[in-house]
């Protein structure tokens, strides 16, 4: 078992079969002895709709995942060189080709029995205008292992100091994509010892309160014995003291 392989399978699988798998793979590698597998597999997180289609398209059609770089690629070159004529033919095409993406990555979601809502299907659009504009984001698209969708860019840039803005700013929405992503495991690492803390916090409380009861009990029957004890002993007296004989002694 290696990261990769599982990683792939996993990503491959519908979203409501995710989380079991991972975990079975998980505590696969666990009992193999590999403890930093078993927590690298446990961090995967579920792809959400839009990001399973995407990985969809990229497993069944990497050849159109392809263009989609290869295109984006051309678009950039064009905005350096600020040819018009080339960046308007080009922007019809990634307006095609996106649309014609995403229709087949909802076709293929159909066809495995989740149909895309309408905000899954805008998810899957931006998640594919991302990977046209930044190479980074083209990568993890290729890669079939997206487990959240990526944030479409605001566009590509028309040219002179606007051209300049526009790329700082896409590079720097991916560099914050990338922060995000890189955190994010982490984040899912602090909830998780949080949450062990608290349900170790609650079972101790929880033994606190039944030691707590148990000592209430056997004190209640202690008082109970005190209480016959000493009726017992008053009974013995009165009896005693019928009889004319002295009482004996409280042992007490």
């Amino acid at each position: 078992m290696d990261f990769d392989t599982v990683a792939g399978e996993l990503y491959g699988l519908p979203p409501n079969a995710f989380t079991a798998a991972r975990d079975r793979c998980a505590a696969e590698a666990r009992r193999a002895g590999d403890k930093e597998l078993a927590r690298r597999i446990a961090a995967l997180r579920r792809p959400t709709l839009a990001a399973w289609a995407v990985n969809l398209l990229a497993r069944g059609r990497p050849d159109d995942i392809r263009s989609l770089a290869a295109l984006g690629e051309a678009l950039r070159e064009a905005h350096r060189a600020l040819d018009g004529a080339q960046l308007r033919d080009l922007t019809r095409q990634q307006r095609t080709l996106v649309d014609t993406l995403a229709r087949q990555a909802a076709q293929l979601a159909a066809e495995a029995g989740h149909r895309l809502g309408d905000a899954a299907q805008r998810d899957t659009e931006a998640t594919l205008q991302a990977a046209l504009s930044d190479p980074e984001s083209a990568q993890e698209v290729a890669a079939g292992r997206l487990a959240t969708a990526l944030a479409a860019p605001t566009g590509f840039p028309a040219g002179g100091d606007r051209a300049r803005t526009a790329t700082v700013t896409t590079l720097e929405a991916a560099r914050e994509r990338r922060r995000l992503r890189e955190e994010a495991p982490s984040r899912e690492r602090e909830a998780r010892r949080r949450n062990a803390e608290a349900e170790t916090a609650e079972r101790a409380r929880d033994e606190a309160l039944r030691e707590v009861e148990t000592l209430r009990h056997r004190l209640e029957q202690a008082r109970a014995r005190a209480e016959e004890a000493t009726a017992r002993a008053a009974e013995a007296r009165a009896r005693a003291e019928e009889a004319g004989q002295p009482p004996e002694e409280d042992p007490g």
